[in-house]
């Protein structure tokens, strides 16, 4: 084969690839293609968090009189959560946390009684279902992140239980491996800043004021 037609023969082939290469851009086609874009994630995702892989606890101190006044710890546990968490990989401080709303009314424990209760009476959960987190601040965002590791956050907010919203922070922990986030969050809170009462029967137990609530956090990235 001559010099000229091997120089023609290769322009010819180059042009047949690069038709290929322009289709596969244009249709989105290609197994390559695809790889390539499933393996590099966005620079910025939106978790949403997965209400039945969630849950949303309190833990309450009581006295139970009827069981010559023995202490115990009450939880109570609703999956009943959602919102959505912001993550910017390419700059993490510019991550946000959106408007978290829990369904306080669906709280489980296991007394019937007390849950009956809380949803009647005291917390009149029955009435005020909604509770709502809304994050205004986030301390602790590292400049940089890796797949996997866990970080450790202050995360600040306004709390709205009942009719009521106070100042609230949440001693929080991240931590993100491939599509899914998953995160635990704490705070203390005082009943009667949020206007109701322990929960008390006469007789037969009384609650402390303090409750602790506790988040835990399943959230998969949107596609």
């Amino acid at each position: 084969m001559t010099r000229d037609a091997m120089l023609g023969k290769l322009a010819h082939l180059s042009m047949i690839t690069l038709l290929l290469l322009a289709v596969m851009l244009t249709r989105g086609a290609g197994t390559s293609y695809e790889g390539i874009v499933a393996a590099a994630p966005a620079a910025v995702q939106r978790f949403g968090i997965v209400a039945g892989e969630s849950q949303v606890l309190y833990h309450v101190a009581e006295t139970l009189f009827l069981e010559g006044n023995r202490f115990n710890v009450a939880v109570g546990t609703t999956s009943a959560v959602r919102g959505e968490i912001v993550v910017d990989r390419t700059n993490p401080r510019n991550s946000r946390i959106g408007t978290i709303s829990i369904d306080i009314s669906q709280f489980k424990s296991d007394s019937q009684r007390r849950d009956n209760f809380i949803r009647t009476r005291s917390l009149e959960s029955a009435r005020f279902p909604t509770a709502e987190f809304t994050p205004t601040a986030l301390q602790g965002l590292p400049a940089t992140y890796a797949d996997g590791q866990e970080i450790a956050l202050q995360v600040t907010g306004s709390l709205k239980i009942r009719d009521v919203v106070r100042p609230t922070t949440f001693a929080t922990t991240i931590k993100i491996v491939g599509t899914q986030l998953t995160g635990t969050a704490t705070t203390t809170i005082k009943m009667t800043d949020f206007g109701f009462d322990p929960p008390s029967i006469a007789g037969i137990l009384r609650t402390e004021n303090e409750a602790k609530l506790e988040f835990r956090i399943v959230a998969r990235a949107s596609q």
